[in-house]
């Protein structure tokens, strides 16, 4: 929780203050009772009730007092509500690697599975791009709102090749900012309410990466294209796809079969997901993979919003006030 107003808060200093003068005026109201000396017309005056009774009211009162100088600060607290529109780029490793079967029955079909899913979980104001890399990182798919298309652009990917991380990184940010330059529609035009208020308007840019190897090509390295993604406030969330006893086999330059393992690069993961201010995860299996993207799907499809919350205290304070009037006139016949 925190407060738009927070030096209205030196006000509760009034409140220990208060409980000081109460307890010094009870000490007063026991003098007073000692020096009464005539004890038999003092047990006619004084009603039979328990002495716990005559504190219940002012407590409820300081308690009421404590909330209302509370509200006057304006509290407010931080709480998730569904994004309308944002554009979310994923970018799928398409690297030979992607044949690996220890994730059944490939690290790439587990993907698009998984993928697939989740484009029916986010809603259906974002807009979904996507970016292959294997040897060259290329827009599979540029951002749109057709759910069929994105999910015909994942099933055509196929594995081959070696691993342009940072490069797909890149592309991933150009197609998230300039959409129209790869064949995507125009962003609609802000209202004319809406003026005025410059890049604020544009929808957010997220970056999901999934990858199960090391960037062995292209031109960019992934921890510079995250500091890139980082300037320009697009969170990239990384998922390293395998376990590390994965393996493919290839044909080398002599004709031989040969096995390589190929395990995922999850520190280079994790350090591109911690530049951007994201999260990382790993999936050893396809279910583990489909938990990811449910993960996902979630905090992508919310975003946090600061509430005020001051009629919460506000109302409270009344309820404690009305309770403190109503045991007063029960028990004593007057206001506290």
């Amino acid at each position: 929780m925190s407060f738009q107003a927070p030096f209205w808060l030196l006000l509760l200093l009034i409140v220990p203050v208060a409980v000081l003068v109460y307890v010094w005026a009870q000490g007063r109201r026991t003098k007073y009772a000692v020096r009464f000396t005539n004890l038999e017309l003092l047990g006619t005056v004084v009603s039979d009730s328990p002495r716990w009774k005559r504190h219940v009211p002012p407590v409820l009162l300081l308690v009421a007092l404590a909330l209302l100088l509370t509200a006057i600060a304006r509290p407010e607290r931080t709480t998730q509500v569904p994004r309308e529109q944002a554009t979310v780029i994923l970018v799928m490793d398409v690297s030979g690697s992607m044949n690996a079967e220890d994730v059944e029955p490939t690290r790439l079909v587990a993907a698009q599975e998984a993928a697939t899913a989740f484009l029916g979980d986010i809603p259906e104001g974002f807009r979904v791009g996507i970016v292959s890399f294997s040897q060259y990182a290329a827009v599979a798919l540029p951002p749109t709102h057709d759910r069929k298309l994105a999910e015909d652009a994942l099933l055509r990917l196929r594995a081959e090749g070696g691993t342009a991380m940072g490069d797909a990184i890149q592309l991933a940010l150009d197609a998230a900012e300039e959409p129209e330059q790869f064949g995507a529609q125009p962003t609609p035009e802000p209202s004319p309410a809406d003026e005025g208020e410059g890049e604020s308007n544009r929808p957010p840019s997220v970056v999901l990466l999934l990858s199960d190897g090391f960037n062995t090509a292209g031109e960019s390295d992934p921890v510079r294209a995250a500091q890139r993604a980082a300037e320009l406030g697009v969170k990239v969330f990384t998922v390293a796809l395998g376990t590390p006893t994965g393996f493919v086999d290839v044909i080398d330059d002599n004709g031989r079969l040969q096995r390589v393992q190929v395990p995922p690069d999850e520190r280079t993961l994790q350090t591109v997901a911690e530049i951007t201010n994201a999260q990382f995860f790993s999936a050893l299996s396809g279910d583990e993979l489909t938990s990811v993207y449910e993960d996902l799907s979630s905090q992508i499809g919310h975003e946090s919003e600061k509430r005020e919350i001051t009629w919460w205290f506000a109302g409270f304070a009344a309820l404690f006030l009305v309770g403190s009037a109503g045991l007063s006139l029960a028990w004593f016949n007057r206001f506290p």
